[in-house]
């Protein structure tokens, strides 16, 4: 990763030393994607084993570039027991339960083209899937949702994907994906139409875990 720029360098023990310093075996990780840059599910074990190793139950969620994702099934037999791969569906944490999809590139967006569009509508209804399978399983509990891209196009209108949170009632979505210093200054965080939204891309937060829940609204 340090091909992307200096402060990337040994960006694996300054995760590990900060994850390992704050994060408890019975603390729950959102890792919404971009796990691996491995190409097949076998290459990407050593890096999922990394993170199975790390403290806490990690929720693993599919980024752009993990290209060894595939079947889901394939994936769920693969990963350490101290993982869960979120595809289309959703995970009861006992007092949250936690939704997830990868999602798209969305109309609004700067990398936006016509033939992303079929994408993004069909992202839109796996996360409608995956939010759908949450609340029924919430029974009136809050929603997390743990997506990879911004639901918010590069001027901060929301997308598809923002208008599923309000209308899912979701208490706190994270996202990654973005990763340079513009995109940093001009994300989407904070409260919007009752929806507290995180960015969580590891070099936006110095590669240190950020508490989410409970929430701070102070």
């Amino acid at each position: 990763m340090d091909k992307f720029g200096p402060h990337w360098q040994g960006h694996a023990l300054r995760i590990q030393e900060a994850w390992d310093a704050l994060v408890k075996a019975d603390d729950i990780v959102l890792c919404p994607g971009d796990l691996s840059w491995a190409m097949r599910l076998d290459e990407a074990q050593k890096d999922l084993e990394w993170i199975g190793n790390r403290p806490g139950l990690k929720i693993l969620g599919r980024g752009n570039h993990d290209y060894w994702w595939s079947s889901i099934g394939k994936v769920r037999a693969q990963i350490p027991k101290s993982c869960v791969a979120l595809q289309n569906d959703a995970y009861d944490l006992g007092e949250v339960v936690v939704a997830g999809s990868r999602c798209w590139s969305a109309p609004g967006t700067a990398d936006f083209t016509p033939e992303d569009q079929k994408i993004y509508e069909r992202e839109l209804l796996r996360l409608r899937m995956s939010l759908e399978a949450a609340k029924k399983m919430a029974s009136g509990r809050p929603l997390i949702a743990a997506i990879h891209y911004p639901p918010f196009t590069t001027n901060g209108s929301p997308t598809g994907y923002a208008q599923l949170m309000e209308e899912f009632g979701v208490a706190v979505c994270v996202y990654g994906h973005l990763h340079d210093e513009r995109s940093h200054r001009n994300a989407v965080q904070g409260q919007v139409n009752g929806t507290t939204y995180h960015l969580i891309a590891c070099d936006f937060l110095r590669f240190t875990p950020k508490l989410i829940w409970p929430q701070d609204l102070s």
